[in-house]
């Protein structure tokens, strides 16, 4: 089957949220030992991930330096740490599948995702980004045009728009590399933000885009078999953190959509790949799925993980 895996921001970092560089080194090669195993059993596999902890630590040393060098715009830290973590990828395939007998190649392509210049996101960013600060930390990174809002006994902290994906532009490229055999890392982050101008063309912008939104985007415009959002967590659970916990197997959309109006899933976290899976299902009326790392092989062959389907 043709595959695309969202690896959420945990396969990117140590256990405890650690993101030192041998952190995520050990971390994504540990991460890549699933795929390998999906490609060793034939299926045609497009990554993509998260990079909260990565644009994270680019932000921290664009506070610490501000009064020496401008700050690098958030479009940017995608495409930087993109690069990164698809490098680091590659590495972990190209040891990991030859030991498997296989001599299939991996290629990172730095993505960008078109968003509308017009979406009300941008009228009033609300994405919490980066560390709590002091007021005078926070006015040096307004001067620079920067939004920062005053949390309560907390502090001070970035917030910035997050639009809706429209389009993933650069899917003609991970077409052709997916033809050609390889594994595919892209979208990274949820791509680089992008607005489309009439003077200058594409143009990068300081957005972020939900990670889940676009790969379920991505996985309606590559035609994929199956959508799989790869977590922390076995499956989705209603009732998380009491008695009546329950884990979800086979859902449809329907279903699900109406669990999730009844708050059954965090925003910011389970929300959001609820959401991923709903649309790929919906649109496409192929499975979307949501499982852990270690489950994938299991979710893939339909044994494991939330499931969401038209036709349960």
């Amino acid at each position: 089957m043709r595959l695309l895996i969202a690896l959420g921001g945990n396969a990117m970092t140590a256990a405890d949220g650690s993101a030192r560089p041998a952190d995520q080194r050990a971390a994504i090669t540990a991460a890549m030992e699933a795929v390998a195993d999906l490609v060793v059993a034939g299926h045609r596999v497009v990554l993509t991930h998260g990079n909260g902890p990565q644009v994270g630590n680019l932000l921290l040393k664009n506070e610490l330096a501000a009064e020496v060098v401008p700050p690098v715009p958030l479009d940017w830290c995608g495409a930087q740490t993109q690069a990164t973590i698809g490098m680091l990828a590659m590495d972990a395939l190209d040891r990991l599948l030859p030991e498997r007998g296989s001599s299939t190649r991996s290629a990172t392509l730095v993505s960008r995702t078109l968003v509308d210049r017009d979406d009300p996101a941008f009228a009033t960013p609300t994405k919490p980004i980066g560390r709590y600060v002091t007021r005078a930390e926070a006015e040096l990174m307004m001067d620079h045009g920067q939004h920062w809002v005053e949390i309560k006994d907390r502090g001070w902290r970035r917030v910035v728009a997050s639009p809706e994906p429209r389009e993933c532009l650069d899917v003609a490229g991970v077409t052709a590399l997916l033809d050609a055999g390889y594994v595919v890392v892209c979208s990274g982050g949820g791509g680089i933000p992008t607005v489309s101008d009439e003077q200058e063309g594409y143009i990068g912008v300081e957005a972020v885009i939900d990670k889940d939104l676009t790969a379920a985007l991505l996985a309606m415009q590559l035609d994929v078999d199956t959508l799989v959002i790869a977590t922390d967590v076995d499956s989705a659970v209603i009732g998380w953190g009491t008695p009546q916990a329950r884990p979800l197997g086979r859902v449809t959309p329907v279903e699900l959509r109406r669990l999730a109006t009844e708050g059954h899933f965090a925003a910011g976290s389970m929300a959001p790949k609820v959401e991923a899976v709903t649309r790929f299902a919906e649109r496409t009326g192929r499975p979307g799925v949501i499982t852990s790392l270690a489950r994938i092989e299991a979710a893939v062959a339909g044994d494991a993980g939330t499931r969401v389907l038209v036709d349960v």
